[in-house]
Parts: structure tokens; C-alpha cells; sequence
């Protein structure tokens, strides 16, 4: 890299460079932020009605949907660790459910072709409560669940 484009990177900031990036053609206007927001989804109570809202009819248990990290005891329900991997073949989607939460859907994950189905993110709980991973994989829904202990709320409380 010369010294004129590394004094222009330091100049611009980040996110110059990732504008600067798509005007060049190499990202495509869109790809580069969230996927279009499924507000029915979100604005579902259980994992029934998630299902749904995403476009499935049911969804079948699965033993090969992997809780990495979700703890039995969590201390603080404002920040709970959860990480998911899911083992079940051309997965499309992981989605991660607090089912006594005002609203049960707290993240969506969508993953191309190719990419290793892993996700990991903090959620908010308000109290104990079952989480559910919702797998899509090759048009089809599949779920497992954990039970997580909240000591001190996170939603309030």
C-alpha cells in the first residue's frame, strides 16, 4: 500500500472506506446492511406463531441444533450469552427465541450457501424462561430448546 491511499484510509474513517467500496462496485447497494425486516415475526408470541410469520407450517425437534453457549444460570438477564451452531444440512437461517419475553423472536441469522451456520449474540431476558433455536434448512424448520434461569431481570426489573 503507497503512502498517499494509506494517508487517505486514515483520513476517511471506516465507514468512508465502505462507502467509497460500493460506489466502486464492489459491494451492491443493500448487501451490505441487514435483510429486509420481518415485522410479523418479530411481533410474535411463541414459537408457533414465529414459524409461521417466517413462512413454515411446523417445526420438527432436532438433536443436531447445538447450544454453544447458553448458560443454565444467567445473573444477568440484560446481557445473556447465547450461541448457536446447527449441524443439519443446507441450513439457510438461525433464529433465536425468549418464549416468556414480550415478544418472543430476539434475533434472526441468515447464512448464504457455503457458510458455516454459527451464531452468537447477548439477549435480553425478563425472567426465566425456555430459549428456542429455530433452524430453517432446505425450506424446512426444526428447533431446540434450553432452559435459562434469569436472577436479576433484565427488562425492568
Amino acid at each position: 500500500m503507497n503512502a498517499s491511499r494509506r494517508s487517505a484510509l486514515k483520513t476517511t474513517g471506516g465507514a468512508s472506506v465502505l462507502g467509497l467500496a460500493t460506489a466502486a462496485g464492489l459491494f451492491a447497494p443493500g448487501s451490505v446492511f441487514a435483510s429486509e425486516w420481518n415485522k410479523n415475526a418479530f411481533e410474535a408470541k411463541s414459537l408457533n406463531d414465529v414459524v409461521k410469520a417466517m413462512g413454515g407450517m411446523s417445526a420438527a425437534e432436532s438433536k443436531d441444533i447445538v447450544f454453544v453457549t447458553a448458560p443454565d444460570i444467567a445473573e444477568n438477564g440484560a446481557v445473556v450469552p447465547i450461541a448457536i451452531e446447527s449441524k443439519i444440512s443446507k441450513t439457510e437461517a438461525i433464529a433465536i427465541l425468549v418464549e416468556k419475553n414480550p415478544n418472543a423472536l430476539a434475533a434472526t441469522f441468515e447464512f448464504p450457501s457455503g457458510t458455516e451456520p454459527y451464531a452468537r449474540t447477548h439477549v435480553k431476558m425478563g425472567q426465566s424462561s425456555n430459549v428456542h433455536a429455530l433452524v430453517k434448512a432446505d425450506g424446512k424448520y426444526y428447533y431446540a430448546t434450553k432452559e435459562v434461569k434469569v436472577t436479576l431481570g433484565g427488562c425492568g426489573g
